[in-house]
C-alpha cells in the first residue's frame, strides 16, 4: 500500500566506485527504476552536491532531485544562487534547494569561518537567495551578508526552485517557516515532529502569509532479515550525533538516548509501520538516509521496498513547476 507521500532516496557514491560521478548516476537510474522518483545530496568535503545534482538531473530524465543540505556559512548566497539555478535547469525544474546552518565543530577548523549569529545570517542568506531565485537580481545590505550583483543573475529556465532548510530548533523553524518553502529535519522522531516541529514551522508560515511548507523528514532506513547486526552497525556509525548541541536537542525532544534508536531497522512490515507514524506526525514527504548500514544486498532490498511504498501520483509543489 503506498504512503500518499513521496519518497526520497539519500544517495552517495559506492565506497568502491571507480568515478564517483559514474556511479551515482547509474545507483540514481537504479532507484528510478524501483518507483522512487526523487533522490538527494549531502555535502560533504569531498563530492559537490549541488555540481553532482545538476549532473544527475540531466542525465536522468524526469527524476527529482535535491541537496540535503548546502551548508550557508562557505558559501556565498550569490554562489548558490547560481548553483541552484543551474541544477534546476538541468533538471528541468525537478530541483529543490536544501541549505543547513552547518555544524561549528566541522566548518571552524575547516573553513577558518566564525559561525557567530546563525539564525541572524540564516534570515538573510534566505532573503537574498529568495530574491535572486524569483527576480533574477538582489541588492541587499545586512549584518552578515551583502550582495548586490552588478549584472543579472537569472539562469534561463532555472528561476524559482522551492528552498527548504535542515530547521529543528525554535529560531530556525521561525526564519525557515517565514523565508522559505518548508524544512528538511534529521533525527526529528515522529514525537518531536508532531508536538513541536511541524506546528511551529506551520504557524510562522501561515502567519508570514505563505503556503504551508514542506516538512521533508529525514530518517534512516534498513530493511533487513540480520537486525541485530545493522543496529549494532548504526550504534557504531552515528554515536558522534549524539554531542552535536543542534541533534542532542531534539533527541532529548523524542525522548531517547542515542540516534541510533531512530534508525528504523527490521521487516518490511515493520518498516512500514514506522514511516507511517512519521507521516501521520505530519511530514509531506520522507527522505530516507544511511541505507547502506546493512550492507549492499540490504540497500538494495530497502529500495526496491520503498520504491513499492512510493506514490509517484501524490505530487509535491516542486514537481508540478
Amino acid at each position: 500500500m503506498a504512503l500518499n507521500a513521496p519518497v526520497g532516496i539519500a544517495l552517495s557514491p559506492h565506497s568502491a566506485a571507480a568515478n564517483a560521478v559514474d556511479d551515482v548516476i547509474e545507483r540514481a537510474r537504479f532507484v528510478q527504476q524501483t518507483g522512487i522518483d526523487r533522490v538527494w545530496f549531502a555535502q560533504r568535503f569531498d563530492f559537490d552536491s549541488l555540481s553532482l545534482a545538476a549532473v544527475v538531473g540531466s542525465a536522468v530524465p524526469g527524476l527529482h532531485i535535491g541537496t540535503s543540505v548546502v551548508p550557508i556559512n562557505p558559501r556565498h548566497p550569490l554562489v548558490v544562487a547560481s548553483q541552484a539555478q543551474t541544477a534546476h535547469a538541468a533538471s528541468h525544474r525537478r530541483f529543490t534547494l536544501g541549505l543547513g546552518l552547518g555544524a561549528r565543530a566541522l566548518e571552524e577548523p575547516a573553513f577558518g569561518v566564525a559561525a557567530d549569529r546563525p539564525i541572524r545570517r540564516l534570515r538573510e542568506y534566505l532573503t537574498v537567495l529568495r530574491s535572486v531565485l524569483t527576480t533574477g537580481t538582489v541588492d541587499f545590505t545586512g549584518d552578515t551578508v551583502t550582495a548586490a550583483p552588478p549584472l543579472p543573475a537569472t539562469v534561463a529556465g532555472g528561476d524559482g526552485p522551492d528552498i527548504v532548510v535542515a530547521a529543528m530548533g525554535p529560531q530556525a523553524l521561525t526564519a525557515a517557516g517565514e523565508l522559505s518553502d518548508g524544512i528538511v529535519p534529521f533525527l526529528a522522531g515522529p514525537r518531536a515532529l508532531g508536538d513541536d516541529i511541524v506546528p511551529r514551522v506551520e504557524a510562522a508560515a501561515g502567519a508570514a502569509g505563505r503556503p504551508r511548507p514542506r516538512v521533508i523528514a529525514g530518517v534512516a532506513v534498513v530493511v533487513t532479515a540480520d537486525p541485530d547486526r545493522v543496529r549494532a552497525r548504526a550504534a557504531e556509525q552515528m554515536a558522534f550525533y549524539d554531542a552535536i548541541p543542534s541533534y542532542r536537542s531534539v533527541l532529548d525532544r523524542e525522548g531517547v538516548a542515542s540516534a541510533a534508536e531512530l534508525v528504523v531497522i527490521g521487516t518490511e512490515a515493520e518498516v512500514e509501520a514506522q514511516l507511517r507514524r512519521y507521516i501521520d506526525a505530519g511530514a509531506t514527504e520522507l527522505l530516507i538516509t544511511q541505507t547502506d548500514l546493512g550492507g549492499d544486498e540490504d540497500e538494495r532490498a530497502t529500495w526496491r521496498f520503498l520504491g513499492s511504498l512510493s506514490a509517484p501520483h501524490h505530487r509535491s509543489r516542486v514537481s508540478d513547476r
